[in-house]
């Protein structure tokens, strides 16, 4: 089985709009993992690297341009069905009002209130990391 190689942003609010705020997205129904929320991205295209996929993924789903992001780390993980190789950056700079451009719900969520919410398998590392 090919192991899907996928990026997505951990996108932190800035002072003045949503502090101490990430926001999410719900996948579509219709989606592998669909109805759980998840940190936005997608999948990197051949050839590009993950910041550029990062960058491409965010503007074509949010509608917003990253003008800061840092890695944050690397997961690998095995469903039934699929293998997935997830980068995670930390977005902590953007232009743009962040929408849902797919039709994804999307939301802000105060840090602490995350374990609130119906993650993937694949994205509770993710949330071990910012919550401690």
């Amino acid at each position: 089985m090919k192991r899907i190689q996928v990026v997505a942003g951990v996108i932190y609010g800035d002072k003045n709009h949503y502090p101490n705020q990430i926001l999410i997205s719900r996948r579509p129904d219709y989606l592998h993992q669909g109805g759980l929320w998840e940190f936005p991205g997608g999948k990197i295209e051949h050839n590009e690297a993950p910041q550029q996929g990062l960058t491409r993924e965010l503007e074509e789903e949010l509608s917003i341009r990253v003008t800061h992001a840092e890695p944050l780390m690397k997961i690998h993980h095995d469903y039934a069905d699929k293998k997935v190789s997830l980068d995670i950056w930390s977005v902590t700079a953007f232009e743009g009002e962040a929408r849902g451009m797919e039709g994804q719900e999307i939301a802000w969520v105060p840090v602490e209130q995350l374990r609130n919410y119906d993650f993937p398998e694949a994205n509770r590392a993710i949330l071990e990391n910012i919550l401690g």
